[in-house]
């Protein structure tokens, strides 16, 4: 039982240290949204992914101190990095297939 403690707070520690954010591809209110709105969520997705490529960079304080002190959290930082930016690329594009589909 002590083991499987120690393994989740492993767990959660690593999981702690992933920094860029994961939006949701599809939003509740996606389809309710007009063409402006919707051109400007287009460029929060493409912000989001901007800043998880960012956070990729080896000068950031977070990476330094993750490779430095606690490696697996880096991999997991990597992981997490690569899921914001696929989710930000997959939310732009079907912002923009909502886009296409009421002629904007």
């Amino acid at each position: 039982m002590k083991k499987l403690l120690n393994f989740l707070i492993l767990l959660l520690i690593i999981n702690s240290c992933a920094t860029p954010r994961v939006i949701n591809v599809i939003g509740p209110n996606d389809n309710n949204l007009s063409c402006e709105e919707l051109s400007s969520e287009i460029a929060k997705a493409n912000d989001y992914a901007n800043e998880a490529q960012q956070a990729k960079k080896m000068d950031k304080p977070h990476n330094i101190g993750a490779i430095l002190f606690f490696l697996p959290g880096y991999g997991m930082t990597i992981k997490n990095i690569d899921e914001a930016t696929t989710a930000a690329k997959e939310r732009a594009l079907h912002l923009n297939k909502l886009k296409n589909k009421k002629n904007c």
